[in-house]
């Protein structure tokens, strides 16, 4: 049996993905021990992990920034980030590396499994290797190593091939990095000099490129091609869909195939707006021979006008092992997982997000060419209405998407994952 510790910043959208992880290790019959904010403490418990609450400077709402932080919501663009950045991230790094070393201190772990944006891991891995476990990054969204071949992570800028795409990458890179998020950097690097005795050694949202592993969670099809790709990186394809139970809508029979399926969803937490893409989407098909199909994420289905147009169904939950094969194209505004569960059946999509990760996740499906990237957040009926037109009327669009769902149905994340794990294990034990 061995032990794992599981660090998670506290968001909806990172810790779901990471307990999904942990279930599968402790079924393997392995300890885990989940260190995350006491408003999951009722998940982490349900699914079988021993459950470690952040400190209070640590446990940052992430689901609900904007109440911790008002002023938040009236910046945008680059400031924005740069506020999330700091306050949201780097801030409750040393909060976080604190409660890591207490659980070092009082159990030895085979390994500290985390996400890219648990600062306190980053700060971790700083220390020589004698003195912590190996230090193992879940991919639950899009890759962020550094490579000369890729733009920055977060700017939602696809690859440019040969030598002219990699001076525009390194001029971008020098932009973000010297100019934009210069006083970011500045920061973070005190901080580790502070608390561990060295800098970052990189850019902070490079930091997971250096982890002793990189365990990413896609297929290599759907993420860009990197040239300099560090030997520590794992694609292990998607983390597999659950299967569910639900009791299904009564217009579930409608779903009989004689007219095109479109499903439209903001997700679960992203879902506060319908404006940004669910109502322009039903807008824009009110008059068009599809059907309509609406997840409202868990709101009342009610948070949608009642005088909705007559293709349309909704419901708040929908089983997508069900729904998926019967869909013709998604409209989504590019969670990570939700985009993934699409390709693995090989749906196309319409994509708007340009918020977290979201605007890395459409970046890819646009180039991908396994949909379209609206690159919005808010869209009017017009722009999505195109969109799916096209995507129902090019079926280049769905053969990509079966063509990397193909791959992502061969992959075994799970076998990947216990194989990096099992050798990391063997490598520090001969140390």
């Amino acid at each position: 049996m061995s032990r794992y510790l599981f660090t998670c910043t506290p968001a909806h959208g990172h810790v779901v993905p990471l307990l999904q992880v942990a279930r599968h290790l402790i079924d393997r019959g392995d300890e885990v021990v989940f260190l995350t904010s006491a408003r999951y403490e009722h998940r982490v418990r349900a699914a079988g992990a021993r459950f470690v609450a952040l400190p209070r400077d640590a446990d940052v709402d992430l689901d609900d920034p904007n109440g911790t932080f008002p002023e938040r919501a009236s910046l945008t663009g680059p400031a924005a980030i740069r506020f999330d950045m700091a306050n949201l991230f780097i801030h409750p790094g040393v909060a976080q590396l604190s409660a890591v070393r207490t659980e070092l201190d009082t159990s030895r772990f085979d390994a500290v499994l985390t996400e890219p944006l648990f600062i306190g891991a980053a700060l971790l891995r700083l220390l020589p290797a004698a003195e912590r476990p190996p230090v193992v990054v879940l991919g639950i969204f899009p890759l962020g190593a550094r490579s000369r071949d890729v733009a920055p992570f977060g700017l939602g800028i696809p690859p440019l091939a040969g030598p002219l795409g990699r001076l525009r990458n390194a001029a971008l890179r020098t932009m973000a990095e010297k100019g934009i998020f210069r006083r970011v950097q500045r920061e973070a690097d005190e901080m580790a000099r502070r608390v561990v005795g060295r800098p970052l050694g990189g850019f902070i949202l490079d930091w997971a490129g250096h982890a002793d592993a990189y365990v990413q969670f896609t297929v290599p099809q759907f993420e860009y091609t990197r040239s300099d790709l560090p030997a520590t990186v794992h694609f292990a394809g998607p983390l597999p869909a659950p299967s569910t139970d639900q009791v299904l809508p009564e217009w579930w029979g409608d779903l009989d195939g004689v007219r095109p399926v479109v499903h439209v969803t903001q997700g679960t937490v992203a879902n506060s707006d319908f404006e940004q893409l669910v109502l322009p989407t039903i807008r824009a098909l009110a008059a068009d021979d599809v059907l309509v199909v609406v997840s409202t994420g868990g709101r009342p289905v009610d948070a949608l006008p009642a005088d909705l147009p007559g293709n349309v169904r909704v419901a708040s939950y929908l089983p997508y092992d069900r729904l998926l094969p019967m869909v013709d194209v998604l409209v989504t505004n590019g969670g990570y997982g939700g985009v993934q569960q699409a390709l693995g059946f090989g749906v196309p999509l319409v994509v708007a997000g340009q918020t977290e990760d979201k605007v890395e996740v459409c970046a890819r499906v646009g180039w991908s060419r396994t949909g379209i990237d609206l690159r919005a957040r808010t869209v009017d009926p017009a722009q999505v209405g195109a969109a799916v037109a096209r995507v129902l009327g090019d079926p280049t669009y769905r053969a990509n998407a079966q063509r990397i769902g193909a791959a992502m149905r061969e992959s075994d994340a799970w076998e990947t994952l216990d194989r990096v794990l099992a050798r990391l294990q063997r490598a520090w034990s001969a140390a």
